[in-house]
């Protein structure tokens, strides 16, 4: 096996982590091993047919593992409470993992949490990296904590072009996740928003925005369906005008209207809209927790919460909101 400088490990194969490990090990060199960790044996399964011959993967058990074993550890989880078992489990967690390692051969290593996890559980998980580098310090070992959500999505994340919000302590720490994150996103989409716990602040902002502009987005397209207009042109006139956003370039919400894009398959593939509300609902705990006044936020999560009971919409895209809207009555 590899030594620890030429080990990645990736814990997380969802339907982010599991493209984005894919990209991983496809950009990583032939002499790098990568370990994967998932509580879902199929996914582990595929995964390592889908790479098979593109380099050395190894399946390990849990964070301990990863991080005795790799320099960096990537994680991609789905939330808080995963977040807490996967790091600071005493017995099987990515903490007492480094410290194992330093115990015995000390080296520098960079764990890295990816999801969009609340800031109160990043900056937790920091602190606890803080306390156990200052406990167990030895020398030519270190241990750095990274935060970097992605924004982009499973097509972002199967196209290798995602975003990456990073929040690192110092520039070197930095540059080292960039080396990796590059494989999985565009190298000049990877920013140092901040020491950690700026990137997930960026990142929550930033799903605050695009959770209201799907609904904005949507209740103004289905206007103009309901008016009988050509959608299509309305789509391309708005996309050159003041009314242009993502939604409506990207991951237009009307099926048909563009190609390879949820809504024009059932509104698959994408991002959930329980998801959507669960990040928009950290944006405006976020807001009121640094004292931002916000008007928005309420209204659009009820609009979210509806549609999400209604077996049609639920576990659908977000954009499903469009259809939610042109289905129901004013």
């Amino acid at each position: 096996m590899a030594s620890p400088a030429k080990t990645v490990a990736f814990i997380g194969l969802g339907v982010m982590g599991y493209p984005m490990a894919v990209n991983l090990r496809n950009g990583l060199s032939p002499e790098y091993t990568l370990l994967i960790c998932d509580v879902n044996k199929e996914a582990i399964s595929k995964f390592q047919k889908q790479v098979a011959g593109k380099g050395p993967v190894k399946v390990i058990n849990n964070g301990f593992e990863a991080a005795n074993a790799a320099n960096m550890v990537v994680t991609m989880l789905p939330n808080s409470p995963a977040v807490k078992a996967v790091y600071l489990d005493t017995k099987t967690g990515i903490i007492s993992g480094v410290e194992a390692a330093a115990a015995s051969s000390p080296e520098k290593k960079i764990i890295m949490e990816c999801g969009t996890i609340e800031t109160a559980t990043i900056l937790e998980v920091a602190k606890a990296v803080t306390t156990s580098a200052e406990i167990n310090s030895s020398p030519g070992s270190s241990i750095s904590f990274v935060d970097a959500p992605v924004s982009g999505g499973p097509m972002g994340a199967e196209d290798g072009t995602l975003t990456f919000m990073v929040g690192a302590n110092d520039k070197a720490s930095f540059e080292a996740a960039k080396e990796v994150l590059g494989h999985m996103g565009k190298k000049e989409s990877i920013f140092h928003c901040g020491d950690v716990g700026a990137g997930t602040a960026f990142k929550v902002i930033n799903n605050y925005l695009s959770a209201i502009t799907s609904l904005a987005a949507s209740e103004a397209l289905n206007i103009g369906t309901k008016m009988g207009l050509d959608v299509k042109l309305l789509t391309d006139v708005i996309n050159v005008s003041g009314g242009q956003c993502w939604v409506t370039s990207k991951s237009n919400p009307v099926p048909g209207v563009q190609a390879n894009v949820p809504s024009s398959r059932g509104y698959e593939g994408g991002f959930r809209l329980e998801l959507c509300t669960k990040v928009l609902q950290m944006g405006s705990e976020l807001a009121e927790m640094v004292g931002a006044r916000t008007i928005l936020d309420k209204p659009t999560l009820d609009a979210f919460k509806e549609a999400s009971k209604d077996e049609r919409y639920h576990g659908k895209d977000a954009r499903v909101v469009y259809k939610w809207l042109n289905e129901s009555k004013r």
